[in-house]
């Protein structure tokens, strides 16, 4: 009689696909980015105390993510402008 063994699951959860530009790739990050400082902000409103501190601490690095990568994308729409 045969054992049947499953496959292992695979050690990669999410891929991308390699001919994605690099542009695409800092939209997508940039609206990754917005989605999560809306839930922060909500969820912080929700919570009182150290709770709600450490969340709107963390909705703030959110922001900063997101001033970085939108200079990055304005960055490389202004060399491609050139180009």
């Amino acid at each position: 009689m045969k054992k049947i063994t499953p496959n292992p699951p695979s050690a990669t959860l999410f891929t991308l696909a390699p001919d994605i530009t690099p542009e695409t790739l800092l939209i997508q990050a940039s609206e990754t980015l917005a989605s999560f400082n809306a839930m922060t902000t909500d969820l912080a409103f929700e919570l009182e105390g150290a709770h709600r501190h450490k969340l709107l601490a963390t909705q703030q690095l959110v922001v900063l993510g997101e001033l970085l990568v939108e200079r990055v994308l304005v960055l490389t729409q202004d060399t491609q402008t050139f180009q």
